[in-house]
């Protein structure tokens, strides 16, 4: 039965092999920081179990090890890591040509078979999936088999896999973890009641009464903390909580499943509009070497802002039907 907790354990190992080469290096701050993480990941279940125990110090420890991350990064520097030749790499391009594109293809493709067919595959009475996010669970799967037709497509040894990830890992750097440390403060804010505050807030400003006037501060909404945090994940459950459920859900009726969908994808406007987004808007600057550092978000804007009013539109005509 394959858990998330498996594929984490095969991150973890990842993880590992990154902070060793880079220790190899002599580049310590990378070194300790994937390893580090390497260890929360790994030990993520034992934590939470510790916890419904009552044992407290393994999500202390768990903490100060994200502090601990959070002041590595400030070590971390952006350096050159070699690659194949440019020749080589156009070579090999030219000579698998469309091929290239089935790993990626392969990935959303097995991903939404496993979410649609996932949950009912057994093997003698045993559930092939186990407990936990089906999505998370397809989505990891999908990743691994992905990288292994990109190996028997590219002819290449599995150890280029293993190579070529940890040099876009140092490459992104301590930006890869953003969408994952993002989603977590929304969850804190929901937790700490920012949601409440931000409906009493939007409550004594607009008529709560109003449909449009709902629809705007909550997709507006989703989109400004959206460009303050940097990720639709860490806005959703804080503007969600405050203005989706309790003004638009419950006194409007809009349908939760057609508000929440577009509610998100009127936050990734927000994305294509921030730096806050690093990894989306600032890595492809850096690696493309380009001279202006927002020169992502400047491309994106013409296409974030129309995208903003049709999903307004979209939101207040389909949500409430």
């Amino acid at each position: 039965m394959l858990s998330i907790e498996h594929f984490y354990l095969l991150l973890a190992l990842f993880l590992l092999y990154a902070g060793g080469r880079n220790l190899r290096e002599r580049r310590f701050a990378h070194a300790a920081f994937w390893g580090l993480l390497a260890v929360l990941f790994a030990s993520g279940k034992p934590i939470l179990d510790a916890s419904k125990l009552g044992n407290a110090l393994p999500s202390q420890l768990a903490g100060a090890a994200v502090i601990a991350l959070a002041l590595l990064a400030t070590r971390m520097r952006r350096e050159h890591i070699a690659e194949a030749p440019e020749a080589q790499r156009l070579a090999s391009a030219q000579r698998l040509g469309h091929r290239l594109f089935w790993p990626a293809l392969l990935i959303p493709a097995v991903t939404v078979l496993i979410v649609l067919f996932g949950p009912t595959l057994a093997i003698g009475g045993t559930k092939l999936f186990g407990a936990g996010s089906i999505t998370l669970i397809g989505l990891a799967l999908a990743c691994v088999l992905a990288t292994i037709v990109a190996v028997l497509v590219t002819r290449e040894r599995p150890v280029a896999a293993l190579g070529e990830g940890r040099r876009l890992l140092d490459t992104m750097g301590w930006a890869a973890l953003l969408p994952l440390v993002l989603a977590t403060l929304g969850g804190v804010f929901a937790a700490s009641g920012v949601g409440e505050a931000v409906a009493s807030l939007v409550s004594a400003v607009i008529p709560s009464d109003s449909r449009v006037a709902c629809v705007l501060a909550y997709g507006l909404g989703m989109v400004l903390f959206t460009v303050i945090m940097g990720n639709a994940f860490a806005a959703f459950p804080v503007m969600t909580a405050g203005i989706g459920l309790p003004l638009l859900i419950q006194q409007h009726g809009a349908a939760p499943a057609i508000l929440g969908s577009l509610g998100m994808l009127t936050g990734y406007c927000g994305t294509l509009m921030t730096p806050m987004a690093a990894n989306f808007n600032l890595v492809p600057a850096a690696l493309l070497e380009l001279d202006d550092p927002n020169a992502v978000i400047r491309a994106q804007l013409p296409t974030a802002i129309p995208l903003l009013v049709v999903n307004l539109l979209l939101m207040y005509w389909l949500a409430f039907r």
